[in-house]
Parts: structure tokens; C-alpha cells; sequence
């Protein structure tokens, strides 16, 4: 089985494979990892995804033989290196890191090189340090376009591909936005394409900034806190909009940032229906699903099929451990710092009510007694 799943890798094949992923492991469970130790290193349990991405490569490493080390840090740096460094002296053959802070492992990481030991960076790019073989994730850049569209969208001013709607508003629009946590290393991909994407209808006033926070440092949330981007929200409602004036959209890059604005224009008075904001999202988490399948407080969210990037992060791994190289289809966009890692990386889709069904429920991600 494993000559086959390499067979496959070296012909190109993946894409057919990840396509036909619908959560189950990378092979039948008849593979032949021969009980090889492989650690996986997530960040944390306070985020769904994180544990549903956890419990998916474990379960497609375990289906092909074999065993892991799974460990979650809870967002605390030395618990992750402390982790890491347990896994190397276990014996593990191969390491999966999802990094709380990618630029923190660098000597961790020298002691893998030092045994041997090959890394996946798991979603979140590992950076400054050569020590990294290879990378998976989704087009980071072209999540944060979606998750303009996606306010866009709400606003009526283009398609869910970006298009233009003839006869849309001429606003203005208020608009306020928040970036993703400065150490992790896809918040800026996600963060420079939606101002790519923004930025046409900033210039033309269509959109206005009312806070005036308009640089990722200041629109930065520390380790995705939900908490930390409520308590910005309300010093923003506070500040800029006393006057009496709306909030019409916010740009939000992760459900649990989501759910604190949410918190934050409720306690100021805000309530669902013609003048509630429109609220982006990512991650599909279920609260946050809810949200704009049964609620409308959330507008849409982007759904990164987790099941997938295990999938290939898994494939990676066994095509290493096998000396073979695992397909790539991008080789120059992500620069650590020392070198452009090679990366796979897979599509994300926009869910907004109206194909909650389709792309979740359908797919198997979620079910409708889950969403309600």
C-alpha cells in the first residue's frame, strides 16, 4: 500500500487524492508505517479547527501504520519546544509542527536536523531556520481576498468572486478591520490580501475607515483572542462612534476574533436585522456557522477543509520518510527568513447562508443537528 501512495505522489496524483478526501485517513489502514514514531505538535485546544486537525492526521498517520505522538501547547511557547524536544528523545522519525510562534523553534528545530529528523510546518510556516523540509497550507493570500469579497458581498457591492454588481450602493460604508496575531505568519497573507482586494473601495471612498486603524500593528490580535479583539471593539465603538454614527462592516480573520466583535456590538446596543453589521469570518467553527446559518450575526466565514490538509501533510510525511520528494505547487511565495520552503497548498471556499448546506453539511464537515 505504501509503494502505492508513493507511486501515486511521484506521478502527481495528489490533487486526485485530496479531492477525493471526504475525512477518512490517507490510506485503507492496511499501510505499512511499520510502528515509526511521528510526532504532532498543535497550538492549541481553544480553537476547534486546531483539535479537529489533530485528531485527522493522527487518525490517517495511525491508518498507515503508524504511531503518534500527539501533543497540544495550549499557546504556550516553551510548553510547544518542550514538546518537540520530548519527541525527539522518543524516537519520533518525523515531526508535523502547527507553530504557536514560527519564528521560536529554531533550536528545537537544529536538534531535529542534528537527528535526522524531517519537519512538516503544519498551516502555519516555520520561519528563520533552515530546518524545515517542506510546508502545508491553504492559499493564505487568496483567503484574505475571500474574506473581503465576502464583507463586500454583504454590502452588495460584488459577487462572492469579486465581480462588480451593477447598480451597487455608492456608500459610504463604515468599516472596521482586524488582522490575525503578529506571530503567526499567515496573518499577514491574509491581512495583505484582503487590502489588496480593499483597497479600490477605500481610495474611492466607497469604504471608510471611521477609527482610522488602518496598519496591521494596530489591527493585530494577539494569539487570535477573541477576548483581546471584544475589548478593541468596544474602545473603537466608544471612541469613533459615539457620535451616533454606524459600524456597516467588519473585516474579522478568524470566527473566535468574530464572535468578540459580536460580543462587543451587542453590548452597545446593536441588534440583528437591517442595521446590524456585515462580519467575515474563518474556519468554519460551529458557533460561528450558527451564527450565520440560524442568527445573522456573522455574515460569512471561510471554510479551509481541515480533513484535506492533514491529507497532505500526511503524505508529505510518508513520502519523506521514503526518501521520495512529495509533490509541491508552490515554490516561491513562502520565504522563512533563510530560504522559500517548498509548499503544497489547498483551496478555501467563502460559506455564507445561503450554501451552508452545500459546502458543509454535504461534504460532511458538519451536520444539520449540529448547525440546528
Amino acid at each position: 500500500m505504501k509503494k502505492i501512495l508513493i507511486a501515486t505522489l511521484a506521478a502527481g496524483a495528489m490533487v486526485v487524492s485530496l479531492a477525493a478526501c471526504s475525512g477518512g485517513g490517507a490510506g485503507s489502514g492496511g499501510g505499512e508505517g511499520g510502528g515509526a514514531l511521528v510526532g504532532v505538535a498543535m497550538p492549541t485546544k481553544s480553537s476547534e479547527r486546531w483539535i479537529q486537525d489533530g485528531d485527522a492526521v493522527k487518525k490517517q498517520l495511525e491508518d498507515e501504520g503508524y504511531k503518534v505522538d500527539l501533543q497540544y501547547a495550549e499557546d504556550d511557547i516553551p510548553t510547544q519546544v518542550s514538546q518537540i524536544e520530548n519527541m525527539i528523545t522518543k524516537g519520533a522519525e518525523a515531526l508535523i509542527i502547527a507553530s504557536i510562534d514560527g519564528t521560536t523553534l529554531t533550536q528545537v528545530l537544529q536538534d531535529a536536523a542534528d537527528a535526522e529528523i524531517p519537519v512538516i510546518a503544519y498551516d502555519r510556516l516555520i520561519r528563520d531556520t533552515e530546518n524545515v523540509s517542506y510546508y502545508a497550507s491553504f492559499d493564505n493570500y487568496k483567503v484574505g481576498v475571500q474574506q473581503a469579497n465576502s464583507v463586500l458581498n454583504g454590502l452588495g457591492l460584488v459577487d462572492l468572486d469579486g465581480a462588480p454588481v451593477d447598480g451597487a450602493p455608492a456608500g459610504p460604508f463604515n468599516i472596521e478591520m482586524f488582522a490575525g496575531s503578529p506571530d503567526d505568519n499567515n496573518a499577514t497573507f491574509f491581512w495583505d490580501g484582503a487590502q489588496d482586494t480593499l483597497k479600490p473601495f477605500l481610495d474611492a471612498g466607497t469604504l471608510v475607515v471611521k477609527s482610522g486603524q488602518t496598519d496591521f500593528e494596530q489591527a493585530a490580535t494577539l494569539r487570535w483572542d477573541g477576548e483581546t479583539a471584544q475589548k478593541r471593539m468596544e474602545n473603537i465603538l466608544t471612541s469613533s462612534y459615539s457620535d451616533g454614527s454606524k459600524v456597516n462592516a467588519v473585516l474579522s480573520p478568524y470566527d473566535g476574533i468574530s464572535r468578540g466583535i459580536i460580543s462587543a456590538l451587542t453590548d452597545a446596543g446593536y441588534s440583528t436585522g437591517d442595521e446590524w453589521p456585515i462580519i467575515s469570518g474563518q474556519d468554519a467553527e460551529i458557533d460561528s456557522v450558527k451564527a450565520i446559518a440560524n442568527t445573522g450575526e456573522q455574515y460569512a466565514t471561510i471554510f479551509k477543509d481541515t480533513r484535506k490538509l492533514a491529507t497532505a501533510a500526511v503524505e508529505m510525511t510518508i513520502a519523506v520518510l521514503n526518501d521520495e520528494e512529495p509533490e509541491v505547487n508552490n515554490e516561491k511565495d513562502y520565504d522563512n527568513g533563510k530560504f522559500v520552503v517548498p509548499s503544497y497548498l489547498l483551496e478555501s471556499q467563502i460559506v455564507v447562508k445561503d450554501n451552508v448546506n452545500e459546502v458543509l453539511v454535504e461534504s460532511g464537515y458538519w451536520t444539520e443537528e449540529e448547525i440546528g
